[in-house]
Order: C-alpha cells, then structure tokens, then sequence
C-alpha cells in the first residue's frame, strides 16, 4: 500500500486544526485506560492512607451513582467546552448546524440522534463510564450525564419555572441528547453507509412519555464518512466477536481506519469532511407515567418517518452522488 502523505506545504491555520483534532480523540480513546490504570496503581502502591481515602472516593462514587446519578449542575465546565481543542476541532470538518424549526425555552426536549458513527457526540453516554474513578470527574467536567432511565428522568423533569432554584443558570428549558442507535449502530457505520438501530429501541419514547418532554429527530450527514472500519459484515467472526463484547461491556470494540497526523492512509484521527446536524420539528407527547404500548409505538413510528423524510429531503443537498445513498432502518 502506497502512503498518501499529507502536503508539507500546509497552512498553520490546518496544521492547529488536526493537532486539536487529534489530541482530542487520544484523549477519548485512551482516559477510560489511563484511569483505571491509575486506579490500581494508588491501590498498590500508595501508604495505607492513601489506600483508605482512594477506598473512600470509590465508594462514594458508588453512592452518589446510585442515589444522585452523578448528576452535575448546569452544563459542565466552561472552559472544557469552550477552548483551543473544541474550535479548532470544530473547523477540522467543518461542522454545521441546521436548525429547521425552533424550540420553545419553556419545554424540555429528547434530541434522538441519528446516526452514531464510530465517535459520536457527548452529552449523555454509557452508565458504567459513571462507575469509573477520574473518567467520571473529567466528563462531569465535560458536562456529560448518563444515559440511564433514572438519569434522564432525573434531568428532563427538572422544573421550566425561571424563578426556580434548577434554573439559577438563566435556562429554563432542558434537552438531553440520546444516540438512540448507541454501540449497535456503531457496529454498522461505514461511509456514505447510513444504517439506523432504532425499531427495537422505544426506551427513549417512554422516558419522553413519562416526563412530558418532546422528541426532536435529528440528523447528522457526513457523520459516518470520517472513520472506515475493517469489514466487519453481519456474517463475519469479526462482528460475531464485537457483538459477544458489547454485550460483555456495553461497548463495541471497532477497528477503525482513519489518517495519521502526517499521512492519510491509516491512524485514528478522523478524515477531514464537513458535518452537518439537520435539527428537526419537536414531535409532542402525551404525559403519563404508565405509557400505552400502542402510544409508545404510534410515537416511535413517528420519530422513524420524521427521519427518512429528514434524510430525503436533505440527502442531496449534502451527499455526493445522494441518488446512490440510501436508509437503512433497521
């Protein structure tokens, strides 16, 4: 295989632009290691002290996780959000939101996400992340939240009141983002593939339901065209193996082929190419706390059809060759 190097000639501005990109992805990838390789160094080698408190941080966690859901106040730390890594990351693709309808600041909202890719965005991820000493304060700093129930119940009941102690942060309206398709869908990204999991999945209907908040479908283009994976076909041991370990752990172990910093061939960086989240129309609920399965499934099948005409109505306008590009819902 001939390596395809990047131009020596390139202008600082991309240069800075795949520096961020990269070191934010390392950080994904490897600070689930790093902290449960710190974990049980302290444990080993720290004095007795050391051990009792480090003991006394893992149980409180424990406790907080099953009382409190490690829930954070307002989004997070600023500036992990807002810095060098997150807007130079953001013009390395570029990155582009449509908005194709507006939301009312008195509501609360679940943004069903489609599709995952292989990285997906943050705001709420896998509950066992939660579980996991450091992770757990970095992404809180992150303003990440689980992805769990009682989690998302926790939050998307909080009060659009603006005189009301949850809203001190001047918002009254609180969304959470699920990728409902979450590991599974992740198995099945590969480019201009887009392959949705979402007909087992009602759980996000019934905590939408329950809490009263509206569904808003959304899209992302582009999103599976940054990483290819090795093939990995429904047939293959490969996938046999990814799907006996995600059951394991909640997590798809994907081989994935990106670039490198230098070269484009193979790496974990992603590929440069534009993103583009198509927001779409809140799909209102009915609230009660016992959800009918026929309302369940009467709203999951609007949610379904809100974005297969999402995805046709947009696909040419940010799909090359969108005439050869299909859905799949699965």
């Amino acid at each position: 295989m001939k390596i395809e190097w990047a131009p020596i000639k390139m202008p600082p501005r991309r240069r800075l632009q795949t520096l961020a990109t990269g070191l934010y992805v390392y950080i994904v990838l490897f600070l689930p290691f790093m902290s449960m390789f710190l974990t049980i160094f302290f444990l080993l080698y720290l004095s007795f002290m050391g051990r009792a408190i480090l003991l006394l941080y893992l149980s409180f966690i424990y406790y907080d996780h099953k009382k409190h859901f490690s829930n954070i106040y307002g989004n997070g730390w600023l500036p992990l959000r807002n810095n060098f890594l997150t807007k130079h990351m953001r013009d390395y693709f570029p990155i582009e939101l449509v908005k194709t309808a507006e939301l009312k600041p008195n509501r609360n909202y679940i943004l069903a996400c489609f599709p995952h890719g292989v990285i997906g965005p943050k705001i709420a991820t896998l509950d066992v992340h939660f579980y996991i000493p450091f992770l757990r304060e970095i992404l809180r700093f992150w303003g990440l939240i689980s992805c769990s129930k009682e989690s998302l119940i926790y939050y998307l009941t909080k009060s659009n009141d603006p005189e009301h102690s949850d809203n001190k942060d001047g918002f009254t309206s609180n969304a959470v983002a699920l990728l409902v398709g979450g590991a599974q869908e992740s198995l099945d990204s590969h480019p201009r593939h887009y392959a949705l999991t979402i007909k087992s999945r009602q759980g996000f209907v019934k905590v939408a339901i329950r809490t009263g908040s509206a569904i808003v479908p959304s899209f992302s283009f582009g999103e599976v065209d940054i990483y290819d994976q090795v093939n990995n076909s429904s047939d293959s041991s490969l996938r046999r193996f990814q799907l006996f370990v995600k059951e394991l752990t909640g997590v798809s172990p994907l081989i994935v082929i990106g670039r490198g910093f230098f070269q484009y061939n193979f790496g974990f960086i992603p590929q440069r190419h534009q993103i583009v989240q198509v927001v779409g129309s809140p799909i209102e609920v009915k609230q009660t706390h016992d959800p009918d399965p026929q309302y369940v499934n009467e709203i999951h099948q609007k949610v379904i059809q809100a974005l297969e005409e999402m995805f046709e109505k947009y696909k040419h306008k940010y799909i090359e060759n969108a005439n050869n590009v299909h859905l799949v819902i699965n």
